[in-house]
């Protein structure tokens, strides 16, 4: 390291390992980052939004199964939930190896009771 010139102060910076971040993370390891592009607007309603704490965020698009991981990931108390909620891409129900392509909205439905 070189001293820095008479009047200056010394700074430092650091760089932050691409391979110490998951996939759709920058900058801070761990730190979910969302974009416009390949990113999937999730709604969460009734118990589902209740268990995510959220009512709405982004995700990375992909299949519905890896939406899922991700949204887990995000809300462990959410898995519970999950497993007994309907997903709808744009209003068509997506199964777990149905693609989630960027740009939709998908829907998270708990069953809903009475009529």
């Amino acid at each position: 390291m070189t001293t820095p010139p008479r009047g200056a102060t010394a700074t430092t910076s650091a760089v932050t390992d691409a391979s110490d971040t998951a996939p759709g993370t920058a900058g801070t390891a761990g730190a979910p980052v969302t974009t416009a592009v390949g990113a999937v607007s999730v709604r969460y309603f009734a118990a589902a939004a209740e268990a995510a704490g959220v009512d709405t965020e982004t995700v990375p698009a992909g299949t519905a199964a890896l939406v899922v991981a991700e949204l887990t990931r995000r809300h462990p108390d959410l898995a519970a939930v999950l497993s007994r909620c309907a997903l709808l891409a744009d209003g068509t129900r997506v199964e777990r190896d149905d693609e989630v392509r960027a740009g939709v909205t998908l829907d998270v439905l708990p069953p809903f009771a009475g009529g």
